[in-house]
């Protein structure tokens, strides 16, 4: 290339780099900085983020493991999680609709489940759902380490295409009250549609799906609102640690079968 194509060329990028500089941001440290600490360390962010709650957080207090996983995704490195904002969104729903049981497909580190699961009704039960099997193990470790027992948390490790369809008969669930959506955005119609076709969910039960709008999950958000089984609402929220980037949080409650 030419300097005098590359000096044409030089006033758009310069001005993708100002208009996007915090997605840049964004992907330098989920993508450049993590590899780099994945390959120095040998350990994935969740188990550096583990390894940091044994230090730093007070065990059987799930309030100040939140509160820590928090402080280390701003200070040490980006988690990813779902963070304070939307994590007020889902406790205020939570407590609202005192579910007797809530399935969460995505547990990640276990950030959002610990929220789910300090705001639960005595007796209620949270089945979380994690397809890798090494963030699953941190998981687990995690919510044990906030207090929670099999009985109220129950960690599921599988797919979500393959947990769901065995929900009824290998784990006891007829139906939910609350669904967490928080896995990958391009599963959450499949899975969605899943849980209809399994009859999972009643009249009045909630989902609730994160990142609809970055990374995005229009095709999830489409058949949402045109099928004519639920009412729709959305919360508009931003990514932890990087406000200028907008995100929101579908809110579905389901009006019965359409």
């Amino acid at each position: 290339m030419s300097p005098a194509i590359a000096l044409a060329f030089l006033p758009l990028v310069v001005t993708l780099l100002v208009r996007y500089r915090h997605h840049f941001r964004l992907l330098v440290h989920t993508v450049l900085l993590r590899n780099v600490r994945d390959c120095l360390s040998g350990l994935r962010i969740e188990e550096r983020a583990f390894s940091y709650m044994l230090t730093h957080a007070l065990p059987g207090d799930p309030g100040h493991i939140i509160t820590t996983l928090d402080h280390w995704s701003s200070c040490c490195e980006y988690l990813g999680h779902v963070g304070p904002v939307k994590g007020q969104i889902l406790t205020r729903l939570v407590e609202e609709k005192a579910p007797v049981c809530v399935l969460e497909l995505g547990t990640y580190c276990g950030y959002s489940t610990l929220l789910i699961a300090r705001a639960l009704p005595a007796g209620g039960r949270l089945l979380t759902v994690e397809r890798d099997p090494r963030t699953a193990a941190v998981a687990e470790k995690l919510i044990r380490l906030a207090g929670f027992d099999e009985r109220t948390v129950e960690l599921i490790v599988g797919s979500s295409e393959e947990v769901i369809p065995r929900l009824r008969t290998q784990h006891g669930l007829s139906q939910v009250e609350l669904v967490l959506l928080a896995h990958r955005p391009r599963y959450y119609l499949r899975d969605l549609q899943l849980l209809e076709a399994h009859a999972l969910l009643p009249a009045g039960a909630t989902v609730l799906a994160d990142h609809v709008l970055f990374p995005g999950a229009p095709r999830f958000l489409q058949y949402a609102k045109s099928c004519g089984r639920y009412r729709c609402r959305l919360h508009h929220t931003s990514l932890p640690d990087f406000p200028a980037i907008k995100d929101g949080i579908a809110q579905l409650t389901c009006a019965g079968p359409g």
